[in-house]
């Protein structure tokens, strides 16, 4: 046979499936994965839904808003939900063994412990109406400031509210203080000018990180294949919002449906390792370390008392391999 003719024969069989065996178009493996509505708490999702990172790896992502962590991990406990994120705020639900964490997002430098014009320090706030959303990133900053100035929580009068309310009491002056962050400090600031930022994440930076993550439930824990799949979404699209600063705002405020502008400020305030180097952070042990540390300060403040130790609730393997 002509070595032409022979090549096209090949090639013929090859296509008709002879040689290469039926061609089957796999499926996307479906998640349910719940995120926050704002910048670092919905971004990834924002960034993985417009550049269809979802499906780039295998995956078809059914998205769900909720307005903090603790009700996500109570949805990942029902059966409900797959993945979510969490702020620092809510880490100790996982490191209480009510779920797993997956991956860092960022190092959130987000939180403030504001007060009022004319309340200049700490000091200050004895006595004094705070108010904070119970077991956030905000209710923990507001904690480690008055330890550090010789005080607790015993020394004011906390006010638990969630951060809209805490807007409207704070800019009516219903409130002295209040432990809470970005975007809601940009949005008081406008109407409270004169606002003073009495303690920040950075404060108290490298010896305590506020690491926000994601997460799994315990069901979905063991089927390595989705995390691995769910983890590469999360690297691409950290990545992305890592060097493309303007655009990552752009499209998570398209995916929110709000304006820019007060994510732009939010987006900002947070140091953001890139996936390369979160994979180095976990296999040296520096995100272990973070973790182990916001355990133990839960432990402190009366939150949980015998917490898991971080190589059991963060699956760093399937994040660094």
């Amino acid at each position: 046979m002509h070595k032409r003719n022979l090549i096209k024969l090949v090639a013929g069989l090859a296509l008709s499936g002879v040689f290469l065996g039926p061609v089957m178009a796999q499926e996307p493996t479906t998640i349910r994965m719940g995120y926050i509505a704002d910048y670092f708490g919905s971004s990834m999702a924002a960034i993985a839904t417009k550049q269809d990172l979802w499906s780039k790896h295998g995956l078809k992502a059914e998205l769900s808003v909720f307005t903090n962590g603790p009700i996500q991990v109570q949805a990942l406990g029902a059966g409900s939900l797959d993945f979510a994120y969490i702020g620092p705020g809510a880490l100790w639900l996982p490191a209480s063994g009510q779920a797993k964490v997956i991956a860092i997002n960022a190092l959130g430098a987000t939180d403030r412990v504001i007060a009022q014009p004319g309340i200049e320090s700490l000091e200050d706030l004895r006595g004094k109406r705070v108010a904070v959303p119970e077991g956030t990133s905000g209710d923990m900053l507001l904690r480690l400031a008055l330890e550090e100035a010789g005080m607790s929580l015993d020394d004011v009068e906390t006010i638990m509210m969630d951060p809209s309310t805490i807007v409207t009491a704070f800019s009516a002056g219903q409130v002295d203080a209040a432990g809470i962050w970005y975007p809601f400090v940009d949005i008081i600031r406008q109407r409270i000018p004169g606002l003073n930022e009495l303690s920040k994440n950075e404060d108290f930076f490298p010896e305590v990180a506020f690491p926000s993550s994601f997460i799994v439930s315990n069901a979905m824990a063991e089927d390595e294949d989705t995390i691995r799949k769910v983890n590469a979404v999360i690297k691409d699209a950290l990545d992305y919002r890592r060097d493309n600063l303007d655009e990552a705002v752009a499209i998570t405020a398209e995916f929110l449906g709000v304006p820019a502008e007060p994510l732009a400020a939010e987006a900002v305030q947070a140091r953001l390792p890139s996936s390369e180097e979160l994979e180095a952070l976990t296999l040296d042990g520096s995100v272990q370390g973070w973790l182990d540390t916001l355990a133990g300060l839960y432990v402190a403040f009366g939150r949980i008392e015998n917490p898991q130790p971080a190589s059991e609730f963060y699956l760093g393997d399937f994040f660094a391999k």
